[in-house]
């Protein structure tokens, strides 16, 4: 006999900002850049596998249409990507993406994976404290340190992604299991089987896309000249990204 058909996962991507213009030029929005991630994600897998047979995507923009969320009984999951708003912010379109994760989350069928804003707004969600971190900003590709349970669950022994962020989740909300931390932010990566996952880091980023990121934040004056080039020191290092992905789809496949 065969094995048993399993229907591609509905994966709902809830996009929380427009990426900076040569990103959107080439990838469209964020549902665009996520599903380069995956696609590689899938071409790495043993054996290779067609991004189709294991996702079924759509996005949808939370920022400039309140009414853009998937039904929770449409979907089998959702990925809230990063932005360059705040989490702890009351915009109505962040207050209302809290709900809906809470919604999500306590509905205890729909699967959740927050990147980095997204991290915050799952953390946000379930409780705990976002803010800014008196330690300023973690940029481009920084070494993480995994718990045992994350070198089981990403993979591998050590992981390093590319960091864009300011804001952190202050503490594990109730129920998490840690993955990973840095000395900057100590909540770097939370966890529930079959329910979260979540990373403070940004898996989809490629060098390019940070290298015109930090170029544009620096001639905005939001980041120091120091700060922009300790980052561009680090933003052709090698990365995890796709690591991270496949135990995304991992994740989405528990059973």
């Amino acid at each position: 006999m065969g094995s048993e058909y399993i229907p591609p996962v509905r994966l709902a991507i809830l996009e929380a900002d427009t990426p900076v213009p040569g990103v959107k030029a080439k990838y469209g929005s964020y549902g665009g850049v996520f599903t380069h991630l995956f696609e590689r994600a899938c071409a790495s897998l043993s054996p290779p596998q067609p991004l189709s047979s294991l996702l079924e995507l759509s996005y949808h923009d939370v920022v400039n249409d309140l009414n853009s969320y998937p039904d929770p009984k449409a979907i089998d999951a959702i990925l809230i990507s990063g932005s360059k708003h705040s989490a702890y912010e009351d915009d109505e379109w962040i207050v209302r993406l809290v709900e809906y994760t809470r919604q999500c989350l306590e509905g205890g069928r729909v699967r959740v994976i927050g990147v980095c804003f997204g991290h915050q707004i799952v953390g946000r969600a379930m409780g705990a404290e976002v803010g800014k971190n008196v330690l300023g900003w973690e940029l481009s590709v920084t070494e993480h340190e995994l718990t045992n349970e994350g070198k089981k669950l990403f993979g591998v022994e050590k992981l390093a992604i590319h960091q864009m962020h300011r804001d952190i989740v202050f503490s594990l909300p109730p129920g998490a299991v840690q993955l990973a931390r840095t000395d900057v932010c100590p909540v770097q990566a939370i966890y529930i089987p079959k329910r979260v996952i979540t990373v403070q880091g940004h898996p989809e980023f490629t060098a390019d896309m940070v290298r015109e990121i930090l170029e544009m934040r620096r001639y905005g004056g939001i980041l120091s000249e120091n700060v922009f080039e300790d980052g561009m020191r680090r933003v052709n290092n090698k990365h995890d990204g796709v690591a991270v992905a496949r135990a995304f789809l991992r994740f989405l496949r528990e059973y």
